[in-house]
């Protein structure tokens, strides 16, 4: 959640039973752990696609702009060099894929490969020995230098990224055809709360439209894998029952990017349901910590206090402090390879469903939701300068007032417990961050190409 922040191929499907209906009815609300009128659940898909196609079609979005002139629409660019295929290429495609941990080892493709969560996850699979390929358009939405930064880790890692966009159906479908990956680990979105009001398209083009490619070119595969995939604590949106757990709606998102992220879901159950893909959805609650975000809070705050810049921090309406879960990167990263290593295979072949599939969807937070001001505290403790507050009240932008994540499920069905504190967890993050921008003279602030923009003022 970021305060601090294709058209499917149509199939016929055998008819079923209405024994089978109902069997598959109720696994959709097992699920869901609570229930709901299904015509609920259907209209909000189908209002996600409709509004999808309005947001892409070039009527909408100069209508847009013109009754927002004061809006500046900023397309996001990708990296003009991007190449792939021929013999040296393919080389390195299925080296970095071959699986070194035996006899347990996977196999798997990382999108989003030189993001924030991408990388981190991409090198603790390397370090374990499995075999890891990974996937990044490079795109401006920040500092595309600190991904390159990134991917020069997975290449001292011997993980191999390719340079291309999940929406390439082409790319994706060589890569299916070179490795017989086990898993994917789908990581790659738009991310972000207030940018959805810049450039909303790039929502539904990477979130909804780039989650189908990705099943798409899964579900077509001979051997299919299982698909882990990052949601978000976002799709609670206007949920006021604390601490969240996956049992409460998810039908009142507070941001285009939330209703990105629940149509994902549902279209993730579409897939599992028609095709037998195993999923596995994953909710982030506010991910922080070393080679993190620029868009993030804790990382423009780090960045303004040590400019002598005023930060401005929201307060709710009635004067309520805004709070976080935040959860810090290792911890995430371990739900995600518990994730991984508990995900069951796929049960069709081919684009065939051949039986029942596994779907879960699990919170992956801290439990300790944590203000705002807090945060701020403990940043100036360890930057040793005093922070230049600005208090202001949340505008409505998408924001919400507070997370607070339940982890019980993934605690039981994954071992996740995650160990990391705000207060060591910020520690370890000032000390990558005066690492990574201070050059020799000692002042980060000279430092020339290095220093992540922000789509976000405060």
């Amino acid at each position: 959640m970021s305060y601090m922040d294709v058209a499917v191929p149509s199939i016929p499907a055998k008819f079923k039973s209405e024994k089978s209906y109902h069997h598959h009815h109720h696994r959709f609300l097992r699920w869901h752990h609570f229930s709901f009128p299904k015509l609920l659940t259907l209209s909000f898909f189908a209002a996600a696609i409709l509004f999808a196609f309005f947001l892409i079609s070039p009527h909408s979005s100069s209508a847009v702009s013109r009754s927002s002139p004061t809006t500046e629409r900023r397309s996001l660019r990708t990296s003009s060099s991007a190449a792939w295929g021929g013999p040296e290429w393919e080389k390195h495609v299925r080296s970095s894929a071959r699986i070194r941990r035996r006899p347990f080892g996977i196999s798997v493709l990382v999108t989003g490969a030189a993001g924030f969560v991408g990388t981190h996850a991409s090198n603790a699979l390397r370090r374990r020995g499995d075999g890891v390929v990974g996937l990044d358009n490079f795109n401006n939405y920040y500092d595309p230098s600190l991904k390159r930064a990134r991917q020069a880790l997975l290449s001292k890692s011997g993980v191999f990224l390719v340079e291309g966009d999940i929406n390439d159906a082409l790319l994706l479908s060589k890569l299916f055809d070179l490795v017989t990956f086990t898993h994917v680990l789908h990581l790659a979105a738009q991310a972000g709360v207030r940018y959805a009001m810049v450039n909303p398209g790039s929502y539904v083009r990477s979130n909804v439209a780039g989650l189908v490619s990705i099943l798409e070119a899964a579900r077509s595969a001979t051997s299919q894998p299982a698909i882990v995939w990052a949601s978000s604590s976002s799709v609670y949106g206007l949920n006021t029952q604390v601490p969240f757990s996956e049992s409460h709606r998810t039908d009142r998102p507070a941001s285009l990017y939330a209703a990105s992220k629940k149509a994902g879901e549902e279209i993730a159950h579409v897939y599992n349901h028609i095709y037998g893909l195993s999923i596995t959805g994953l909710r982030f609650f506010t991910v922080y910590g070393p080679w993190g975000r620029p868009d993030m809070a804790y990382f423009f705050f780090t960045r303004d206090i040590l400019a002598g810049k005023s930060i401005t921090i929201f307060e709710g309406s009635d004067g309520a402090t805004i709070a976080r879960d935040f959860t810090y990167i290792d911890d995430i990263v371990q739900g995600c390879l518990a994730s991984l290593d508990t995900a069951q295979k796929s049960t069709g072949s081919g684009g065939t469903k051949q039986g029942p599939a596994q779907l879960r969807v699990f919170n992956l937070g801290n439990t300790s939701p944590v203000p705002v001001v807090e945060l701020v505290a403990i940043l100036e403790r360890h930057l040793k300068m005093k922070a230049k507050r600005k208090v202001v009240k949340m505008p409505r932008n998408g924001d919400v007032q507070f997370t607070h994540a339940n982890i019980s499920l993934a605690k039981k069905e994954l071992g996740y417990h995650p160990t990391t504190n705000l207060q060591t967890g910020l520690k370890k993050f000032v000390k990558w961050y005066l690492t990574y921008y201070a050059p020799p003279s000692g002042s980060y602030l000279n430092k020339k190409g290095r220093s992540g923009s922000s789509s976000n003022s405060s």
